[in-house]
């Protein structure tokens, strides 16, 4: 699977390449000059607010016996955003970076696997929320587009695909036993995990309905919010579009980041949607090419200091463990 993953970020990257020389690397490099520092640092600092969200989307599920502070939860999306942006990972991979984060931050195995898999549950329900109002923006603006149909089977299966999980996470084992063990299986988190223990903090964070319904409120908004980043972008390269035409785009677009999850990255996938679904409004392919490698500095500007920093921790915490050892010894 390694392996995979690294010849999937691989033939990704070799595909962007590509694509900018393919439309010419001085028209997509004059759309980056053009936005310049003032849009990339403004996109940064839109893109950590709506990660501030998600991270108190995710807090606002843990039972209060178990609640870490919320800014550490929201250094531990960021954590799991930057594994699955920054490293060669599949979204999986940074999940399960994220879910070990959170038990850095102090929240126990069995909790962070727990709560970090209904998260994933009610950003899913958020985004099948949002691309359903991208559907309808699009519908209202041109009746007969011819994606219409599709997005709409498309959002079917992914609201029937949410409810089967919501039902294992419920009452089945497997799933969740398989990821609380890769947890486990990794860092060798000192926590009772088996599949019963799990599935007993799952069912205690469904308890929890405000916090349920909190938790895919404010991943909504962190859905809408994510949009202005590239309405502001595209505002800095000089193609102003309407907010909704860049719902619609964004919206659209991670329905196919989503079903090209196995991609590390999504590399070269995103910027083949930014080109098509960009087309649909007017936006030039060196400019949407432009957008998404704006999108992926972002990216490493954040992602890379939540990684090092995790590292950091997880080095002190080994450090810590074996001061402890040494002396009982």
């Amino acid at each position: 699977m390694r392996l995979f993953a690294l010849l999937a970020f691989m033939t990704g990257l070799g595909v962007v390449t590509l694509m900018v020389g393919h439309y010419g690397f001085a028209d997509v490099g004059a759309a980056l000059r053009d936005a310049g520092w003032p849009g990339f640092l403004t996109i940064v600092v839109v893109h950590l607010g709506v990660s501030t969200l998600c991270g108190i989307a995710w807090w606002v599920l843990v039972p209060g016996a178990d609640q870490a502070s919320p800014w550490m939860l929201v250094w531990a999306r960021l954590v799991r955003d930057g594994g699955s942006e920054v490293l060669p990972l599949s979204q999986v991979g940074g999940y399960v970076l994220g879910a070990r984060a959170a038990t850095v931050a102090g929240l126990t195995g069995m909790m962070a696997a727990a709560s970090s898999i209904v998260d994933v549950t009610m950003e899913l329900l958020g985004q099948i929320t949002y691309t359903a109002v991208g559907l309808g923006i699009l519908l209202a603006l041109d009746p007969k587009a011819s994606v219409g149909m599709l997005v709409a089977a498309c959002l079917a299966a992914a609201a029937g695909i949410t409810f089967f999980l919501i039902l294992v996470q419920r009452w089945g084992l497997s799933v969740v036993e398989r990821f609380a063990r890769r947890i486990m299986r990794q860092w060798a988190v000192s926590a009772a995990t088996g599949a019963a223990t799990v599935q007993a903090a799952i069912r205690a964070v469904y308890h929890r309905r405000r916090g349920l319904v909190a938790s895919f409120l404010l991943h909504l908004a962190a859905w809408v919010a994510a949009a202005v980043e590239p309405w502001l972008a595209l505002r800095f390269m000089g193609a102003p579009i309407g907010f909704g035409a860049v719902v619609v785009v964004e919206s659209l677009l991670y329905v196919i980041r989503s079903a090209a999850f196995v991609v590390p990255n999504a590399l070269g996938v995103q910027e083949g949607a930014y080109i098509l679904l960009g087309g649909m409004f007017g936006i030039g392919p060196e400019m949407a090419l432009a957008l998404s490698i704006l999108k992926r500095a972002r990216d490493l500007a954040l992602g890379l200091p939540a990684l090092l920093s995790w590292q950091a921790a997880e080095s002190g915490r080994a450090w810590r463990g074996s001061k402890i050892r040494s002396k009982r010894s």
